[in-house]
């Protein structure tokens, strides 16, 4: 009898123990800041895409660009356990990610980004500047010392993120052996970003390049659950998620479709680089990259080789930036003369001299060791 209640009073006391700590641990928290999970804040680490971006070489000429909205057009909402909530899949702030991925480029020597998401922003705050100056400094016509015109950009860059698509790869492995045993879960889902260049001279879209990244989530548990001798059970669960961000995935994507456009307007001759060697050797591993290696071969040795007049085509639709100084010599250039622009470069061609009998007809294709039709019929005999 006292061994049945000794049995009797030491589980019930363990049980009281048991329940003491759960009590007393469930209403301690730990802070976050604590916590080994806890990190610090930074700079975001500088992913493989951002470093092809970086060690681009330098542009032959700087291009002027203007983003003005790179929205999410897949419509879709985030998936939850409960149900769909009213939170988008992916990111609002794709606008943000081009903006950073265009100043990657060759250390912010490909291209001048101009602001336009946020215009009415910077034409309240110039108008605010002219008021201003007006009211206290008595100034009649805007200083262009003090407020300069606002840049205009040749090349508008649109797009948006098209695509979101989950669980295209689902599955795990799981293994047990009297009461121990582990499992594996892996989930992917794939984002895809659209980016194109549109001419502002002629509305043409000059390149559009597709890029999708994977977003990974993978997930490790181990549990056991056996007697370990004939009335002790031994139970325990363990296990760790790592899911891949969202928003890391879609800067990648950015960042490619960046890298992209700028080898298809290459590749075209809408722009080049400075050193042509370093270039040509980029645009073989991007096309390699795109088409595999047959294809890429006969793409660079037939592309590559493009005529004089095909690229000044192109480079035609950039709009080279108005400053007083140019815009007072346009002015005062005589009506004679002819102006064709290229990029930002000025080429005044002047007219062919006429010659003096221009009212007589001339000969078609005449040479001077060629007879003319005349001449002809004079030999031909009667």
């Amino acid at each position: 009898m006292k061994i049945v209640k000794r049995h009797i009073t030491k589980r019930y006391l363990t049980a009281t123990a048991i329940a003491t700590c759960l009590v007393f641990g469930g209403c301690t928290t730990v802070p976050a800041s604590q916590s080994w999970l806890s990190k610090e804040a930074g700079l975001s680490k500088v992913t493989k895409t951002q470093a092809a971006l970086q060690e681009l070489g330098d542009p032959s000429s700087k291009v002027t660009v203007a983003v003005y909205n790179f929205e999410d057009k897949t419509g879709q909402f985030k998936p939850t356990d409960a149900g769909q909530t009213l939170s988008r899949a992916v990111t609002q702030g794709g606008d943000e990610l081009l903006i950073k991925a265009l100043h990657d480029a060759g250390t912010r020597s490909w291209f001048t980004v101009i602001e336009r998401s946020n215009l009415n922003n910077l034409l309240k705050e110039r108008q605010i500047i002219t008021e201003m100056r007006a009211r206290y400094l008595g100034e009649t016509q805007i200083n262009s010392n003090a407020l300069p015109p606002l840049l205009f950009a040749g090349i508008i860059l649109e797009g948006g993120i098209v695509g979101y698509d989950t669980n295209t790869v689902t599955g795990g492995v799981a293994a047990r052996y009297l009461g121990v045993g582990g499992q594996t879960d892996y989930r992917q889902n794939v984002v895809s970003v659209h980016l194109r260049a549109v001419s502002v001279k002629t509305g043409e879209v000059l390149a559009s390049v597709t890029t999708e990244k994977t977003i990974a989530s993978v997930g490790i548990a181990a549990n056991a659950f056996r007697f370990v001798s004939f009335d002790n059970l031994l139970e325990a669960d363990a296990g760790i998620t790592s899911n891949e961000p969202g928003l890391l995935a879609l800067r990648q994507a950015v960042e490619k479709s960046v890298y992209a456009l700028i080898m298809e307007g290459v590749e075209t001759g809408l722009w080049d680089f400075k050193d042509r060697a370093a270039g040509t050797k980029l645009l073989h591993q991007y096309q390699y990259e795109r088409d595999g290696s047959y294809k890429a071969a006969k793409l660079a040795s037939s592309k590559m080789n493009k005529s004089s007049k095909q690229k000044q085509t192109a480079q035609s639709h950039l709009i080279p930036q108005m400053t007083p100084r140019t815009a007072a010599k346009t002015e005062k250039a005589p009506k004679a003369q002819l102006t064709a622009q290229s990029g930002s470069q000025v080429k005044t061609l002047k007219p062919e001299p006429v010659a003096a009998n221009s009212n007589s007809p001339q000969p078609i294709n005449s040479r001077p060791d060629q007879p003319t039709l005349k001449a002809l019929k004079q030999d031909t005999p009667t």
